[in-house]
């Protein structure tokens, strides 16, 4: 099937003041060639355009201009911006560093803001926090603007670390423009947390944070130059943990849609990947989309039942490989006469034929426009190749299983890169999945494999677990 574009027989695009139906230019209905709302969302164009009004308005220059193509060279909207909130040893700190490493990103805490050199706001902070150790939240959020301003945060992004403390800093960090794009907030009983405190370690010469019974370090020169800091004994862990929990219930408002609680009472590992997860997802954009669905599942987990209730709740095409055959066949097209061989002597039907007849059905303008979901096909990486080759990407992927007690089929893809084992979701962002040995995971294309969340997956001798959700 050759798709038309313009001409006023088909509702293509009209000239101007041409006539189609009683209608102009301005109200004909315009044919919206497949590419372009794969393209915008592909490259995020509504996020771009989004972003970069945010930033006018926030900063409302002389020269908007200017300021947009200064914006844009800086390409820098997909770099972490990360509050990392937590209750006195929740672990928070060491975290934070964690992702800064993993991320390429900078760190920044109170520390670290007041004894920065050059810097006159620094110099104030520091002789307020030797009066009352405290400074002022006008002062600190200043110097976190001053901070973030910079070349190198531009660039790399940053990591807030136990700031903001309250709801007032939470909202003069938000008057000026500075918006996290991910909030961690680690929890934990107070009871543990006291305990904790009490055997918590410090490397003054790295800034490394260390625990007599959880985290001691196996290298005696670091062992000799651990020190213990001040405020952590019990009556005064209790009292920071007071004034915690007096604030953070102010502070989590300001940030519904973008908050993760993670617990902080299981292994700092867990915690770590479970934070730098979240740090690597994207949320879900207002950017209008057409739904390109994916239905997977084993033979009679009701594939097509649940096809027919998406596409009628939707408004979405109803795209099943075999039926497209068999209507091929019953139409006598070119595509069909090709297809009855093999249906007469119940032979599979060959990939190339397939992916013509589905190439024309998805390329059809209802699809194009309201969308479509597809199931029995793709079966094996080679056809799954071959869809993503034409330019049909699902935008996403769901599972169907034939037991409703146990855990769906996940669709996974398994990479192997520079000898690290990666377990990660095929398709889409709605899935959040578990990065091994603290290694970005790469885009790539490798065997499929279905697992059910949480269960062990044995791959060259090896087990790793998938933990996998919906968001």
């Amino acid at each position: 099937m050759t798709r038309r574009r313009g001409g006023p027989s088909d509702g293509g695009l009209q000239g101007a003041g041409a006539p189609h139906g009683g209608m102009d230019a301005t109200t004909a209905p315009h044919r919206i060639p497949p590419e372009m709302p794969q393209y915008g969302e592909a490259n995020h164009i509504f996020e771009l355009m989004q972003n970069m009004l945010e930033q006018l308005l926030i900063h409302q220059p002389k020269d908007p201009i200017l300021f947009m193509i200064s914006h844009l060279q800086r390409d820098n909207n997909n770099v972490p911006k990360i509050v990392i909130l937590g209750p006195p040893a929740s672990g928070k700190t060491t975290i934070a560093m964690w992702l800064c490493k993993h991320l390429n990103s900078n760190l920044l805490t109170v520390e670290n803001l007041i004894a920065r050199e050059f810097s006159s706001l620094a110099a104030g902070a520091r002789r307020h926090y030797q009066n009352v150790t405290k400074v002022p939240s006008t002062l600190l959020v200043r110097l976190i603007q001053e901070r973030v301003s910079e070349e190198d945060c531009i660039r790399r992004g940053w990591i807030l670390d136990g700031i903001p403390e309250t709801r007032e800093q939470a909202l003069m960090i938000q008057t000026l423009g500075i918006t996290p794009r991910h909030v961690i907030v680690l929890s934990s009983p107070d009871t543990v947390l006291i305990e904790r405190n009490l055997g918590k370690r410090i490397d003054p010469q790295t800034g490394e944070i260390y625990h007599t019974t959880f985290d001691w370090p196996p290298e005696a020169e670091i062992q000799n130059r651990l020190v213990v800091p001040e405020g952590i004994s019990e009556l005064e862990t209790a009292r920071k943990l007071l004034e915690y929990h007096r604030n953070i219930i102010r502070i989590l408002p300001a940030y519904p849609k973008i908050l993760k609680v993670i617990s902080a009472d299981q292994p700092c590992m867990d915690v770590f990947y479970q934070a730098l997860t979240y740090a690597q997802t994207s949320h879900r954009s207002n950017a209008p989309f057409t739904p390109r669905v994916l239905l997977c599942g084993p033979v009679g987990s009701g594939k097509r039942l649940q096809a027919a209730l998406l596409a009628q709740k939707y408004g979405l095409v109803n795209v099943h490989c075999g039926q497209l055959l068999k209507e091929a066949v019953a139409d006598k097209s070119k595509v069909g006469e090709l297809i009855q061989p093999y249906f007469q002597k119940k032979m599979a039907v060959p990939d190339s034929i397939i992916m013509k007849v589905l190439d024309q059905r998805l390329s059809q303008q209802d699809s194009v426009q309201k969308g479509w979901v597809l199931h029995g096909f793709p079966r094996d990486q080679d056809q799954a190749h071959m869809l993503h080759s034409l330019g049909h990407q699902p935008s996403r992927l769901s599972s169907t299983s034939a037991s409703s007690r146990k855990p769906p089929l996940m669709l996974l893809l398994v990479l192997h890169l520079h000898g690290t084992l990666y377990i990660v979701p095929v398709i889409g962002s709605r899935f959040t999945a578990w990065c091994f040995n603290q290694r970005l995971w790469k885009p790539g294309f490798a065997p499929f494999l279905l697992c059910e969340p949480g269960r062990a997956v044995t791959i060259s001798g090896r087990q790793f677990f998938s933990e996998l959700r919906w968001e």
